[in-house]
């Protein structure tokens, strides 16, 4: 999530406006965090590459 769409419960203005010290330590984090800051951690996208293998090798295998 990018937080130019956030609106601080602490001033009820946009976090990326940092209007109040709430939105500047939210806006400093997110920004720390970078593009993936919610996303998924690493072992559930490692998970999820050997998944999408098997996946395509099953397919490979009932095709042959």
């Amino acid at each position: 999530m990018t937080y130019d769409r956030l609106v601080c419960a602490n001033c009820a203005a946009p976090v990326n406006e940092g209007r109040c010290p709430v939105c500047r330590a939210n806006r400093a984090r997110l920004q720390q965090e970078g593009p993936s800051g919610g996303g998924l951690n690493p072992m559930a996208l490692i998970a999820l590459l050997a998944i999408l293998i098997a996946a395509v090798a099953l397919l490979a295998h009932q095709t042959a």
